[in-house]
């Protein structure tokens, strides 16, 4: 239940400033937990989007966690520069909730931690820049993640609209929403302590009552305002709103507080700033008690209000009261020093008029949207020489490839390899027949004479692309030398080196014999009794700050091969250069080193021989699971997909997990509890 303009293809913004929105996923909306399955699928629509623009970016910049991942495949595709800015990082979300009444595989299955952690670490790996918002940021939270670089950090504080936010005037006249306020107060008149902050236990509104109720001088001469959200009936809210409102009225019950205390049910949000005004009216102070807060806009704003502030000494709030001078930060569990901190402003009048004053100033200095785009600016340019030339990759005119529509992409290990002779006789007929139109592809961790030695042994058509050597290198057939142009772009941050010095640290890792190494892979040979677990080696790298990427397989090899390379990114690299689409894309794999490549918006098929590590694709619309083994899995997916024909796309109508029904989400949530 959105607004219909969310459903606008694009959006002029501004000037230079527009909004594209690219269809993705299921044809309804979905909780951002549920976005994981289709972000591979994204990636794969914005290539088709920037296809048609006839460019590429030169910088792509990802927020959150899903954001970043899109943008790590997209600027690892594209060969340009990547920004990430996190937010809300999960490490930490995480961490705070374990902290509380929180089972872990409760959070895991609401919450998708461990899938949202690696991606947020992949974003910090491929990123030329990190954007935080405060110095905390930087030194508490970003530490919890392996490839932690805080020299690619900087700090840009987000800024406020000031338009809608200043002192009150003498004259002005009572705002609307002073009537709904004061019907609670026996004394409006008093000065008005004011919070506000959705319904959530981390915003910490009982630890604001509880230090009001207290402190009896506090009582005697001021009054507390609280809004949480907006309510109608409380029993019909969600359950944590339903817990912190209920908790609310409890309190003030409990400390008979009935004349001293507001809590109104509605307030529009065009109405906020006259809150803040109306407090600083009455000579109050804005109260943030969150037990966490990254940033703290609400600070900002009543800052640029004229209301002194009271806030957690958490995260964002240490940079706004350093940079602007304007309030007290407190122990958010200290209940005591909330209160005599609250006290203590709105008893010392000329205090309090200091903190106004150098709030008002310090906000117009530090938070203005156009200190923020300025600052922002200056940082795109930092990394504007590390992009790559604007054009697209383009292909040679002379090339077979250019008069196909569509490509069949195959593993050769344990896909084409162990076939029945009659259904590997049958696939290669098959290929042959369909030359013209149909273009054959194989995807391999060997090497390129590795490669083609085993083809010729199987009897198999020689393709017209081959992708070897864990999708560091891609061959063609007819011009027998590797695509240069996928070679430059996979050689960044590429320091072989460096990794093998690093890897010397390690027990159980020996490397290979020099025949098994190429220009852009480390081949080792791995002893899972000796050596750290596939987890731990991807850890150790990260903090060292190298961006490789690992590839176990078997439990007995461990390959290492560019940030920037993958089976997976080599087929999307070959699509965007030749022209196919997505959907005339068929991939066929049977191990976890082809997941990559068999997720998004290709034709994916996985033979029945498969290896347990695929099972989760298993329910998504475009991976098939074939009963039939090796080659006979691989005809049982082309019939699927009628791929030799019209080529059935199946349609994504419906989100294969369903959501969680009302009864459900109650039982994660009490589980959370």
């Amino acid at each position: 239940r959105v607004d219909p303009e969310y459903a606008t293809m694009s959006e002029i913004l501004a000037e230079h400033a527009y909004l594209v929105r690219i269809p993705s996923g299921p044809k309804r909306y979905l909780h951002k937990e549920r976005l994981w399955p289709y972000l591979d699928g994204f990636v794969d629509a914005a290539i088709r989007h920037i296809k048609q623009v006839g460019r590429i970016p030169q910088v792509i910049h990802g927020h959150y966690a899903d954001g970043g991942y899109v943008a790590a495949q997209l600027a690892t595709l594209l060969g340009v520069p990547m920004m990430f800015t996190g937010h809300s990082l999960g490490r930490v979300k995480k961490q705070c909730l374990l902290e509380g009444r929180s089972r872990e595989d409760v959070l895991e299955k609401k919450y998708n931690f461990t899938t949202r952690i690696e991606a947020e670490e992949r974003a910090l790996e491929t990123a030329a820049l990190v954007i935080t918002s405060t110095n905390q940021e930087v030194a508490q939270q970003y530490p919890l993640y392996d490839h932690y670089q805080p020299e690619r950090m900087v700090i840009i504080p987000p800024g406020v609209d000031l338009t809608r936010f200043s002192p009150c005037q003498p004259d002005e006249p009572r705002p609307a929403v002073a009537e709904r306020v004061d019907k609670f107060l026996a004394q409006p008149e008093k000065p008005l302590i004011f919070a506000i902050a959705r319904p959530d236990e981390r915003k910490n509104f009982s630890a604001l009552i509880e230090a009001y109720a207290g402190n009896a001088e506090l009582r005697e001469r001021a009054n507390l305002l609280v809004i949480a959200g907006n309510r109608d009936d409380i029993s019909q809210l969600d359950p944590m709103p339903r817990r912190v409102l209920s908790e609310i009225l409890m309190l003030v019950d409990k400390f008979d507080l009935y004349g001293s205390v507001a809590y109104p049910k509605h307030h529009e949000p065009e109405e906020v700033p006259d809150l803040y005004r109306l407090a600083a009216a009455r000579g109050g102070v804005f109260v943030n008690p969150a037990l966490t807060e990254p940033f703290g806009l609400t600070l900002i704003e009543a800052a640029a209000s004229g209301l002194p502030i009271v806030a957690t000494h958490d995260g964002g709030p240490q940079d706004i009261i350093k940079a602007c001078q304007n309030g007290v930060l407190v122990d958010p569990l200290d209940r005591p020093a909330i209160g005599n901190a609250i006290l203590s402003v709105i008893t010392d009048e000329s205090r309090w008029h200091e903190y106004a004053r150098r709030g008002v100033e310090g906000v117009h200095a530090n938070y203005t949207w156009s200190s923020h785009a300025a600052r922002y600016v200056a940082n795109v340019k930092q990394v504007l020489p590390l992009s790559a030339p604007e054009q697209l990759p383009t292909a040679t005119n002379r090339f077979q490839l250019l008069t196909t529509d569509r490509m069949i992409i195959s593993d050769i290990d344990n896909t084409l390899t162990g076939s029945d002779a009659e259904s590997l006789q049958k696939f290669s007929a098959m290929i042959t027949e369909a030359r013209e139109t149909v273009a054959f592809a194989v995807a391999t961790g060997r090497d390129i004479a590795s490669a083609v030695e085993v083809i010729a042994e199987l009897g198999a058509p020689m393709p017209d692309i081959l992708i070897t050597s864990v999708g560091t290198e891609i061959y063609y057939r007819e011009q027998a030398i590797g695509d240069r142009s996928w070679e430059k772009q996979i050689d960044y941050a590429w320091y072989p080196e460096a990794v093998r010095e690093a890897l010397d640290e390690l027990p159980g890792l020996y490397l290979q014999k020099p025949r098994h190494q190429r220009r852009f892979k480390l081949s080792y040979d791995y002893d899972p009794d000796k050596a750290p677990s596939y987890r731990d080696i991807k850890r150790f790298l990260r903090q060292r700050g190298l961006r490789v990427r690992p590839i176990m397989s078997f439990e007995a090899y461990l390959d290492l091969i560019p940030i920037r390379a993958s089976s997976g990114l080599a087929i999307r690299f070959l699509a965007l250069k030749w022209g196919f689409s997505p959907d005339h894309l068929f991939v066929v794999g049977d191990s976890g080193n082809d997941e990559d490549m068999l997720r998004g918006d290709t034709l994916g098929v996985v033979v029945g021989n498969y290896s347990p590590e695929l099972e989760p694709l298993r329910g998504r619309p475009r991976i098939y699971f074939a009963r039939g083994h090796n080659a006979a899995g691989v005809l049982e997916g082309i019939a699927h997909y009628d791929f030799m024909g019209q080529i059935r796309v199946p349609e994504i109508a419906r989100d294969p997990d369903e959501e969680h029904g009302p009864a459900e989400e109650q039982a994660l949530e009490e589980g959370m509890a």
